[in-house]
């Protein structure tokens, strides 16, 4: 909708945290309108210049009466002071919401905006609780949770890794020089990028890099904090001083957040969702913890369409009014002062295959009754021409388990899925016909009978399989597949754990070859109605690759390793071993 009020710039403020050092922030107000002023605080990696653009948020919210700042976060572009990723949130997102509470023409209620990156950031301000941030607007901010998205069931996310961290990642910026005047700084700003191009590359061959700590400095990157991400484990309390959400933490801000099922961390958006209602302060903060799911990728919620496409998949009409939500949304918390609750469905979430959006009042949703189904076969579950199967009953009677050769020179190829941030269309994000994939002697393929009747599987999912391999160390990937009537397998949602983590990140275990291990996996969460005539399909592998590092099975740290062994990997099914997906099924609405 458009807005009342013509904008006014007021650019490259230079803002000063508690140490001294100083943000580069632009300024966008409405003309005319009545102060003092509600204002909504954007905080970004990628430099505040693209958010001068006619069509930007951040003129969309001062066109509609508030005062926008944009700001270059620490160590970025105009910006001064040392960049680490996400180490410096906590600290300078609330010197920026008191900052801002204090200027004359503000009335002391800031709200945030922004995806990805600038909706993590928003997670770590809420964890520290400024009286002064009254309403957040989180998008993508999954990563949040930990690990920046760097990590997921012990594994890398490598192109998700090389493509941003080669692209956005950089530590080295060319500034202009410090003292300079601001009139000089605004004559010269925007003939300059301060960030260093790293031109063209081979993804295919940088992905195959060994050893992989040194991918970025071997596709020409310029210096990034990835080695430094990579080479922690995931239990190390290395990870503390970045400061990201923890489940002690402690909200006291309503937020709304928004994510889709083809991106990465969906499922830790939700978990969020939960948390900050579950670990709230205040009645407010608690009963205002919404959440709006849509069907499409990494941050393109918003621009879905009458026809939806992501990656190969039609989602059918998957809009919403988003941007008059967002702005019923801070004008309620902004405007409004001591506002009540909001009015609107706690959750709302696109029902794919139903292609319709549905709404529930917690997640899961209520209702929702998790359900295993379980795998089997005649041990010969290799390729979708095999013999594995998925039924509702357990296994009765010993079954051969199924064997897969997993060669690290060799891997599964990644197709689709709910990837983000690869940079390249050779590792796109979305779902895609898995034929070619199936068709692997190395992946096991278990299928259901046709379905008589629709099925809604929304929620968590998790993958438990019993497991057995002759490496010391190996990987177990899985994937979630709706089979359409004419046989063409789509990817719904995938997950991976690497085996040492697999009684969680606090200690490394190792695997003997004569032993039966219990493998649980996060496939994140999805929402999917499984259509009449379709089959349900899970996918059990060893790799994903690219999207995830390969597993060289030799019990050394993958990152700094170049020689690799054949893994010979086995999944049981039989009575005391049986391998199940557990799905969280949906009752259908009349």
């Amino acid at each position: 909708p458009e807005g009342a009020y013509e904008v006014r710039l007021d650019p490259t403020h230079m803002v000063p945290m508690r140490d001294g050092v100083r943000l580069a922030t632009d300024f966008y107000f409405p003309v005319d309108a009545e102060e003092p002023l509600p204002v909504v605080q954007i905080r970004t990696p990628y430099s505040k210049m693209p958010h001068r653009r006619e069509n930007s948020a951040a003129r969309f919210f001062a066109s509609h009466g508030f005062a926008v700042a944009v700001q270059d976060m620490r160590g970025r572009y105009q910006s001064e002071g040392e960049y680490f990723v996400s180490r410096d949130d906590r600290r300078d997102g609330y010197d920026m919401v008191s900052w801002l509470a204090e200027q004359p023409w503000s009335n002391g209620r800031i709200g945030t905006y922004g995806c990805s990156y600038l909706g993590e950031n928003q997670m770590q301000l809420a964890a520290t609780r400024n009286p002064n941030h009254a309403a957040a607007l989180p998008q993508a901010a999954g990563g949040s949770l930990r690990y920046f998205g760097v990590i997921f069931g012990g594994a890398t996310e490598l192109a998700a890794s090389l493509g941003w961290f080669r692209g956005a990642g950089t530590k080295v910026f060319y500034r202009i020089p410090p003292g300079t005047p601001r009139e000089v700084m605004l004559q010269v700003e925007e003939m300059i990028n301060p960030a260093p191009n790293p031109g063209e590359l081979d993804f295919r061959a940088a992905w195959r890099t060994l050893p992989y700590i040194d991918m970025l400095k071997a596709a020409g990157a310029p210096p990034t904090d990835f080695e430094a991400f990579v080479s922690h484990e995931p239990g190390d309390p290395w990870w503390d001083h970045i400061g990201y959400v923890n489940p002690n933490d402690r909200f006291d801000v309503p937020a709304l957040h928004v994510n889709s099922w083809y991106d990465i961390g969906v499922s830790e958006t939700l978990k969020l969702f939960n948390l900050l209602s579950d670990n709230a302060e205040s009645d407010r903060a608690r009963n205002n913890q919404f959440a709006i799911i849509s069907p499409t990728d990494h941050c393109t919620s918003e621009i879905a369409t009458s026809r939806t496409v992501v990656g190969e998949r039609d989602l059918g009409d998957a809009r919403l009014d988003y941007w008059n939500i967002y702005l019923r949304w801070f004008d309620h918390w902004l405007k409004d002062g001591e506002a009540g609750n909001f009015d609107m469905p706690r959750l709302q979430y696109y029902l794919m295959g139903a292609n319709e959006w549905r709404t529930a009042e917690s997640w899961p949703v209520e209702g929702t009754e998790f359900r295993p189904l379980y795998l089997h076969s005649g041990g010969n579950a290799n390729t979708r021409a095999g013999d594995g199967r998925l039924s509702w009953d357990a296994p009765t009677a010993d079954q051969p388990a199924d064997v897969l050769a997993y060669d690290p020179d060799n891997p599964v190829p990644t197709l689709g899925g709910p990837v983000c941030c690869t940079g390249t269309a050779e590792a796109p994000a979305g779902g895609f016909d898995q034929s070619a994939v199936e068709d692997r002697d190395d992946v096991l393929v278990y299928t259901s009978e046709p379905l008589t009747e629709a099925l809604e599987v929304t929620g968590p999912i998790e993958l438990v399989l019993y497991v057995s391999s002759d490496a010391r160390d190996t990987d177990f990937v899985g994937k979630l597949v709706d089979v359409h009537p004419d046989g063409t397998p789509i990817n719904v949602q995938e997950g991976i754990q690497r085996a040492r983590y697999r009684e969680g990140y606090g200690r490394k275990v190792w695997m003997e070859e004569s032993e039966v291990y219990e493998v649980r996996m996060d496939l994140q969460a999805t929402a999917n109605q499984f259509l009449p005539g379709h089959r349900i399909r899970v996918e059990v592998t060893s790799s994903s690759f690219p999207r995830w590092d390969r597993n060289l099975n030799t019990g050394g740290n993958n990152y700094d390793e170049t020689e690799w062994v054949v893994a010979r990997n086995s999944v049981h099914h039989a009575p005391g071993h049986e391998s199940h997906v557990l799905l969280p099924i949906v009752p259908q609405q009349e």
